[in-house]
């Protein structure tokens, strides 16, 4: 879905503040728009704030977030294939928990955010000292900037977590701060703008820091919070929540598949923030990834990207519970065919290794692993990119931050048990399956976990202690798969760094839950400290 008021007005933004030709000569011709004689409207106010919003399709482009949420946990599995692209090890690593300082994921999950935080601290600076006027726009237009930048420390703290906060845009060399200082200027930048920023639901500020987007950004830190800081705040994100579910603003969309859809927008009452693609200017890429080169004949496109490394883990599939359609609106199963009819290849839950070698020889096969289709093929692309948005807070998530709070708090459990269950409601076409108890959510994880063999049988069963509140993090994995968010539900729920999954041994010192400080931004800052237990070097 196109947002014309960030993205696509990036060029405006330009434009409207040096104009250099004219094509009618009868004009009165200048040079450039001045300050005194440009009164910006709301649409050219976005498009001066696109440059902090438009690194966000990162997230879904290779080795980005996606890559570095999904490949790391227990979800999402890219081994090596006949075609190639074992990408120097980079999918084994991330897989295994041996990412290093120089590793593709970790570095460009701290780079982006840090470009993007550099962009609006610049047009902070320039905002708040009129060189871009805004006029009765500049107190709503600074409280945005702020919480755009202020979810880009979001995600810093969480995959980082002790790094510099900057907040003007000059050539200081920055202190390193805390994870916990961190977490607290997040929590108080989100707070500080919440009562300046639109409240409305529309096409106009779709894709943009609402009120209500930030209320769920400072839902997700609060969520997280006893892992940033030591110290939980349940009750903090359940007030986050019941004040975003008493908006009346978001409901949950009739049909799952339709928020992944090639044309989701604005429409759909589930979003509640998203990051738009365009499938001309700004494609979503990371279906080259999931499909193999024979796909195209399967979709109908003419795209010669695809490669067909990513699948699931078999270990996860196997927890979906009967009669669940999520099992087959998130991944594709089985015989694949094409326009005609002819057999294309088929996906099948079994997958051999990371490398599928066996005694030198290469067994793997395009038909191991079901694919990733949580995000629908889009038949307008004529490169083979996809313009679906991503959805970064949606309301389900809301639904589940608050039944979790529940749970961990002790108080309303029942009512917990009708919010995942109204949730499961639509999923499953026999309500009596979708129904879940307390007990339920309380028990533990359907997941067999351990380290498979070629049969797919756990072979190192490693940790084997109940998860708490194992129901409810299973629901997270399935309504959240493939949306680049499974790391951080691990770590909350204490699995990332105790669970053998798939060819993963737990890395059970911890040190994995933060990624690495950069090597790069090591040598270019002397203020800064690597993370514990990196290597300073590597």
């Amino acid at each position: 879905m196109k947002l014309f008021n960030i993205k696509a007005m990036v060029l405006l933004a330009s434009s409207a503040l040096t104009f250099t030709s004219c094509f009618n000569l009868d004009e009165e011709v200048f040079s450039e728009v001045t300050e005194s004689t440009f009164v910006p409207t709301e649409q050219d106010v976005a498009s001066l704030m696109a440059s902090a919003y438009n690194p966000l399709t990162y997230i879904m482009d290779w080795q980005g977030l996606f890559d570095a949420q999904e490949e790391s946990g227990d979800v999402v599995i890219t081994p090596t294939r006949p075609n190639g692209w074992d990408d120097g090890g980079t999918y084994r690593r991330m897989h295994q928990h041996q990412w290093n300082s120089e590793s593709w994921q970790p570095e460009n999950c701290y780079d982006t955010p840090y470009g993007a935080i550099g962009n609006a601290n610049r047009i902070l600076d320039q905002v708040k000292s009129d060189k871009l006027p805004t006029g009765d726009l500049k107190t709503s237009t600074i409280a945005e900037l702020r919480a755009i930048r202020a979810l880009w420390y979001m995600m810093l703290l969480d995959t980082h977590g002790n790094v510099p906060i900057v907040t003007a845009f000059n050539d200081s060399v920055p202190m390193q701060s805390t994870r916990s200082e961190v977490y607290k200027f997040v929590v108080k930048e989100l707070k500080d703008v919440i009562p300046d920023l639109s409240e409305e639901v529309s096409a106009v500020t779709y894709g943009r820091m609402t009120k209500w987007a930030a209320l769920t950004a400072l839902a997700r830190v609060y969520l997280n919070a006893e892992v940033y800081t030591g110290t939980p705040q349940w009750q903090e994100c359940l007030n986050c929540c019941n004040e975003i579910i008493n908006s009346g603003k978001f409901s949950l969309a009739e049909d799952y598949k339709s928020i992944f859809a090639y044309n989701n927008g604005p429409s759909n009452p589930e979003i509640i923030f998203a990051v738009p693609y365009d499938s001309k200017y700004t494609a979503f890429n990371m279906q080259h990834k999931w499909f193999p080169p024979v796909a195209k004949k399967v979709f109908g496109v003419s795209s010669d990207y695809f490669w067909g490394g990513s699948c699931a883990n078999p270990q996860f599939i196997a927890s979906y519970q009967d009669g669940d359609k999520r099992l087959k609106e998130t991944w594709l199963i089985g015989p694949q065919y094409d326009t005609k009819g002819n057999l294309i290849w088929t996906c099948n839950n079994y997958l051999p290794s990371l490398t599928c070698m066996k005694d030198g020889i290469n067994y793997t096969s395009i038909d191991y692993g079901y694919r990733i289709w949580k995000y629908g093929n889009d038949p307008q692309t004529t490169n083979g990119g996809w313009g679906n948005d991503f959805p970064f807070f949606r309301y389900a998530e809301v639904l589940l931050d608050k039944a979790e709070c529940l749970l961990r708090i002790g108080q309303n459990k029942e009512e917990a048990a009708q919010i995942v269950t109204q949730l499961r409601q639509r999923d499953f076409d026999d309500k009596a399956k979708a129904a879940v108890s307390v007990t339920d959510l309380e028990g533990d994880s359907r997941i067999n976990y351990g380290t498979l063999d070629w049969d797919n049988k756990i072979d190192v069963p490693g940790d084997q202690t109940a998860i708490k509140l194992g129901g409810l993090y299973d629901e997270w994995g399935i309504e959240f798969a493939c949306e680049a968010q499974r790391r951080t539900q691990m770590i909350r729920f204490g699995t990332f760094s105790t669970k053998n999954w798939f060819n993963h041994t737990a890395v059970t010192d911890g040190h994995t839950v933060l990624f690495p400080i950069p090597l790069s931004a090591l040598e270019t800052n002397s203020n800064l400290q690597q993370n514990r237990g990196y290597d300073s070097n590597r």
